[in-house]
């Protein structure tokens, strides 16, 4: 089973060719199967986000430590869903004064 699929995008020509494109999974399924040594730290990279990721959704409290983290790192506040949906809901009480 194969997770390329051939899509016609157009080119630099203007012209419109067959082009094997991969969804999300089958990207890393793809990185996974590469046998290069040129890639192993892609994977290793690749293998940590994971694990961050599930870290995260164990214990919530990983996940408000590492936005702390980068909004320190940055200086700039990380939207999440909360404070995106509150900031929404500020506006449209704003848009109906």
């Amino acid at each position: 089973m194969t997770f390329c699929h051939g899509l016609k995008l157009k080119a630099s020509d203007g012209k419109f060719y067959a082009t094997d494109c991969a969804n999300t999974e089958g990207i890393f399924r793809i990185i996974q199967s590469i046998p290069s040594p040129k890639a192993e730290p892609f994977k290793r990279w690749l293998a940590k986000v994971g694990y961050d990721r599930v870290q995260e959704i164990e214990n919530p409290e990983v996940a408000g430590k590492a936005r702390t983290d980068l909004e320190q790192k940055t200086g700039k506040r990380v939207v999440t869903r909360e404070n995106y949906l509150a900031t929404n809901q500020s506006l449209k009480r704003l848009k109906k004064k």
